[in-house]
This record gives C-alpha cells, structure tokens and sequence, in this order.
C-alpha cells in the first residue's frame, strides 16, 4: 500500500452526515467545473503510439486510488477501456456454445445471448464493485474493487462435450441425414444444472481462503487452467479456417460443402487461403498494436484487431448483413427464455467448474489487490476475497437465472488498472455502464453475431491461448520444480492431455443399453468427466498433492550441511578432532532440519 493511502478497511468509515447543499455544491463542482469534468491528467498519456522516432516521457501519471476523486471524462474514458478490454472475452462464449460447435440456435437467439451477456456483466460486475456487508454476520458480498465479471472459458468445454452427448443419445433432435437441429432445451439444461452446481462455490466462500489454497493450490490449479486454454484452441483454430461447424467435418452434406454454409456470401471451402488470410490479419493487427500502439491500444488490442478484420470482411465480401437489419433495436434480459432442468451427466463436471472458478476469483483478487496498492494479506484481504467468491457463486445462479452460463471473476482488467494507473471504482460502475448501453443495443450484438468465422477465430485462437499462459504462469510462479511437484503435474497432464487430443477414448468403456436411465445418466456423467481433460488434470493432481509426501531436494541436502556443525556441537563433538560424519544424523533428525 502506498504511503499517501490510508489503511484500506474491511467496512468504510463513518463520515459526518452530508447537508443537501453539501451535496449539491459536490454534483456542480463535479459537473460544472473544468476540475470536476477534465481535471488536470495528462489525456495524451492514454494515446500516445510507441513509435521508434516519438520521444517517450519519463514521468508518470497520477495514480487514482480505490475511492479517490477522478475526473468525469477520465472516469467515462477508462471505463470504456476496461469494457473494451473485456469485450472480446464476453461474447465469445455465447457465441460458441449457441452456434455451430454448441446448440444451433437460430440468428436472432444468438443475437440475445450475445446482448445479454453484455447486460449481465454489468449488472453483476456492480455487485463485485460495490461490496455489501450481510447484515448480522462478519461476512460481505463483493470485493469492493475493480472485479469485473464475465461469462466463464471454464464452462465451454463441458457444455461443448455435453451437448455432442445429447445430439448422440437422442435428447437433441437431427434430421435425416445427421444435421443437428436447433436444440434450446439443451442450453436450459445447462442452465438449470449450473443454477444448482453454483451452490457449491457459495459454501467455498465461507471456508477460510488459506485452507482453500491448501486443497487447491497453484499445482492443481496451474495445469488446470493450462488444458482449458488448450482445449479451447481447437475450436479457435478451426473457425480461423473457415467455421468449426459441419463444413470442417470429413464427411459432410452437399449444404456444408463451403463455410459456414454453401448459401452464405462468398462461400468457400474449409482451410481457403482467404479464410487463412483473414484471420490471420486479426493477429498481425494484435501484434502491431503491442508494438506500435498507444496504452489505450495495448490494452484493446483484441478488439482492434477484431475491428480491422471486419473492416477486411466487409470490403470484400463475406459479411451477411442481412441478420443485422432483422434484429431489433433494442433488446433485454429474458425477451428470450429457456425450460431450465438439471441434467444428470453434468453435474459433476459443472461442479468442477465453480470449483476452478473459486480458485481463480482468489488468484484474480490477489491480483486486483496488488496492481490497486492494497494489502495482499490480513484480515481486510481475506474479507475480499470470502466477499469476492461469496459474490461469484451467487453470480452464478443469477446468471443462470437470466438466461446466461456461469460467470467469473475477468482477469485481463489487471492489466488496464496497471497501464493507467486507475484503481477508482468510479471507473468500474462506468464501465459496467457501458457493457449495459452495448447490450441494450440489440443491432450492436447482431453485428457481433455476424462477424464471420476467420475474422473471430483469428481473435478467439489468440484469447484461447492467452488462457494456456495464464494457467503456465500459475504454475512458474506457485510451483517449485522439484521431483516430486514434476512427478504430480506428468501424471496429471498424461492424462488430461491424453483427453483433450482424443476426446473420445472412452466412448466405448461403458456397453450398457437397458432402459435404466439413472444408471444411464450416471455412466454418462463419468464418460463426460473422463473426456473432459481438464476435468481429469484437476481430480489426479488434487489427489496426488494431498498424498504424496514432500522429499528433500538437493538444495534442502545444502543446508542441511551448513548446519551440520549446529549439531555437531549440540550433540557432542568427536575426541579425535575429526569432522562430523553426516551419515549418523538419524533420518528423523535429517527431515526435521
């Protein structure tokens, strides 16, 4: 915490009630005045390009902390970068799992999911910002910091596994030739069962965090997060080759002989050059960004490159306006709903998932504490996190609740806080604001909605990637490379590698065809876990770290030898003058030093 803080507390202080003239002199000065509106911040700070012949300013810009007073225009201009920033991560979940590679919704649901989403973030990401103390108790909801929340990468692979099940079993309807069908009772059944699994995560939030990292430490953790992004890659990659939907099957309908389909606007086949060269400017244009761009470009560089590679489809040809001038204007939570259910086969790899998700919110609170100058330890810290996961499990069944799959703590905001220097929560409700007035649009989510496959799996494989070395760096950094931590993450990522590259190993373990449906489900729910690699990875190494006894290295061997003399003169020195033989230290005495 910085010296011209004071102490961060787990309550705000009482202050002396404000008159109603206070208060309006307070709005005037905000509204009225070239302080209140501009301030005195260096604006070009913000979008100065990082050109090899610009000179580069030596001084840094103010930093706003948690409750500070900012400038109105910098308040609406950072809150606009952070929504920016975590735009490409919201919409693309929806997108997946109600297209082609998830339920096959029709245009006009997608549309909704993709504006609802945006409306939830912001509705939710106000409850994390804010921080509400539960009456009677010791305990708060929300973090009371910048912890926006977006809809979860966790959730993909498990909703993407479950849903090819249901199209195999019959609970999704195809037509004669195996073309699945639109199926909107499976998404309700997603919805429904993580309504349920959510329940899980709050309890969580009420065990002590530093037993919760003892059961789930950056070991399990790290690899966990690692295969998600793993997995999720593929999906990327496909759709930067033209989609990810039947035309990337071997064998296909004559329909799917082009991408996305042969009636869609300069159709081509799977793996076109063309396809390849869209995509693949989204991801110069990323690179460029981070090379050349101003702090406001780094940290929007996803979106930008999306925003170029629209550009490029557009001007020559492969976007299909015509979902966009069908959609309304504007759109909200619930104009669409689903018949919630549980699913039995899903329960216990969503439960995984709030599970990983708990563990993320610490990681990311942790985080959020650090670039904001707040304590990362103490009694104020723990009550963030225990407010942030108690806020992230609830988020998740009021999600679910509007139509939406399970939320999480967004880690990329980190990164906008520690370019800008901007910790104030001023910037986060308007951020939250303009996710809200982005979702209300409903023709800005149809343009979203339509963006072709190239274009967003260019952006997607990078921010699926992006993941992966999130997950690598919680292992580099939380994880000592000895033998035994070596040990624990090759037996946990043999298998969950295993899974992720062929997903259908274990599709034939099970031969039961009664009419049984319980046991049915049940069997069900292990080949989806078991097919689930990051699943798979979490289970053996959360398993393998509460069993496997921690061993001396050779470093513990060093100073083990440079304490020899200590005991050597506690227990008694040879007659002769000879050195202490290390060898008689007793094996007890040896793992104790």
């Amino acid at each position: 915490m910085d010296e011209d803080q004071g102490p961060s507390q787990i309550a705000p202080q009482r202050e002396p009630k404000k008159t109603l003239s206070s208060r309006f002199n307070g709005v005037k000065k905000t509204f009225l005045t070239r302080q209140g509106i501009l301030g005195d911040y260096d604006y070009g700070f913000l979008l100065r390009p990082n050109l090899p012949f610009m000179k580069k300013t030596r001084l840094a810009s103010p930093f706003f902390g948690l409750n500070d007073k900012m400038p109105v225009v910098l308040a609406l201009l950072l809150g606009l970068q952070h929504a920016l920033a975590m735009l490409a991560g919201l919409i693309t979940p929806p997108i997946l799992m109600s297209g082609a590679t998830g339920v096959n919704l029709p245009p006009d649901m997608q549309q909704y999911l993709v504006s609802t989403a945006l409306i939830v973030s912001g509705i939710l990401s106000a409850i994390q910002i804010t921080r509400f103390h539960i009456y009677g108790t010791p305990y708060y909801l929300g973090t009371g910091l910048i912890s926006v929340v977006g809809v979860s990468f966790s959730v993909i692979p498990v909703a993407q596994g479950a849903f090819a099940q249901m199209y195999a079993n019959g609970f999704c309807p195809t037509d004669a030739d195996g073309t699945k069908l639109p199926c909107p009772d499976a998404y309700g059944a997603l919805l429904g069962t993580a309504a349920v699994c959510a329940l899980i995560e709050v309890l969580i939030a009420f065990i002590p965090p530093r037993i919760m990292l003892k059961i789930f430490p950056p070991i399990v953790t790290g690899p966990t997060v690692m295969l998600i992004g793993i997995h999720l890659i593929e999906t990327g990659f496909k759709n930067w080759a033209g989609g990810s939907g039947p035309c990337a099957d071997a064998s296909h309908a004559a329909f799917f002989n082009a991408c996305p389909n042969v009636s869609a606007p300069h159709a081509l086949p799977w793996g076109s050059p063309e396809y390849l060269g869209l995509g693949f400017s989204v991801f110069l244009t990323i690179i460029l960004c981070e090379r050349f761009g101003a702090p406001i470009m780094k940290s929007t560089s996803v979106i930008i490159g999306l925003l170029v590679g629209c550009i490029i489809a557009a001007a020559t040809g492969y976007f299909d306006r015509s979902g966009i001038d069908a959609a309304p204007v504007a759109s909200f939570i619930w104009v669409h709903t689903f018949k919630l259910s549980v699913y039995g086969p899903l329960v216990l790899p969503v439960l995984a998932v709030f599970i990983i998700c708990a563990c993320e919110a610490i990681g990311d609170i942790t985080a959020t504490c650090d670039v904001s100058r707040l304590e990362v330890e103490g009694a104020t810290y723990e009550s963030r996190i225990q407010g942030g996961v108690l806020a992230d499990g609830i988020n998740g069944i009021l999600a679910a609740l509007m139509t939406i799959t399970p939320m999480s703590t967004f880690a990329q905001n980190n990164g906008v806080i520690a370019l800008t220097r901007c910790a104030n929560r001023t910037a986060g409700y308007c951020c939250c604001l303009f996710l809200m007035i982005m979702g209300i649009f409903a023709k800005f989510a149809a343009a979203l909605v339509a963006i072709p496959a190239p274009v967003l799996g260019g952006m997607t494989t990078f921010l699926f990637c992006a993941v992966a070395v999130s997950g690598i760096a919680i292992i580099t950094r939380g994880v000592p490379f000895t033998r035994r931590n070596r040990f624990i993450l090759t037996a946990g990522l043999a298998l969950g590698y295993g899974a992720t590259l062929v997903p259908n190993y274990f599709d034939n373990v099970f031969s039961y065809s009664g009419d049984n449906k319980s046991l049915q489900g049940f069997l069900d729910a292990i080949v989806l876990i078991m097919e689930t690699g990051f699943t798979v990875t979490a289970f053996v190494c959360m398993i393998l770290n509460l069993t496997l006894e921690e061993e001396i290295e050779e470093t513990d061997e060093a100073m083990v030898a440079a304490d020899e003399p200590v005991a050597a003169k506690g227990m008694g020195a040879p007659a002769n003058g000879q050195s202490f033989d290390s060898s008689r230290v007793s094996p007890g005495h040896e793992k104790q030093v």
